[in-house]
Formats: C-alpha cells, structure tokens, sequence
C-alpha cells in the first residue's frame, strides 16, 4: 500500500535495470532533484519498458521494488514539457502504472476492488 500524500517521481529517461541502490540514489538526485532519502517513491524503466524499479526509503533504510511485465510495456506518463527529466505523478495513477495501464488515456476511472 502506497503512504496517502506520498511524492511520487517518474524519471524519463530510461536506466540500465541492473543499478541498484547506490547508483539509483545517485539517479533520483540527479535526473529529479530529490535525495532518495526525502520519503518520496522513485520510479525507474528499463529501455524496453517492461520493467521498472520503485526505489524509497522506508524510515529504517532504502528499499527496491521490482516489477517486470509478462507481456506489453509500461506506458510512461507525458513529458510536462520537452526539457523535463522527470514527471510527478499520484498514488491512483501509479497504481494504474504498476497494473500495466495506459495512463494517458486514463479518464475518472475506478479502478475495481482488488480480491485475494
């Protein structure tokens, strides 16, 4: 579960899916402006755009999500402008990313009650 009024940072450009951590850390500052340790969720494509990495820090340390499409790619939010590295997202439309959701032509939807 996504912490209510969390930032969420979608970088842009893609990375080598084999960074971990540290160079992902370096990556958050460099490409968003924001130290991975501010409580912000960072997101992180592959070049395919198959899989994607969440890097955030936890209150006890940094930790790495990792997911990887079976099928279809990850469909990146639009560029704010042509010069932007980075792009601020909310949680309901980083559940719709993780889902493998198009959300650019996301439009009010509900998404439906998960089951388990």
């Amino acid at each position: 579960m996504i912490p209510s009024g969390v930032e969420i940072y979608v970088a842009l450009e893609s990375v080598d899916m084999r960074l971990s951590f540290d160079r992902l850390s370096g990556l958050a500052k460099e490409r968003v402006g924001y130290d991975a340790r501010s409580g912000a969720l960072f997101i992180f494509f592959g070049k395919r755009r198959d899989a994607l990495k969440v890097l955030f820090f936890d209150g006890s340390g940094m930790a790495i999500f990792y997911k990887r499409l079976d099928r279809g790619t990850f469909k990146i939010p639009e560029a704010p402008s042509k010069s932007a590295r980075h792009v601020e997202i909310d949680d309901a439309t980083l559940e719709a990313l993780l889902d493998g959701i198009d959300v650019e032509k996301m439009t009010d939807v509900t998404p439906a009650p998960k089951t388990h």
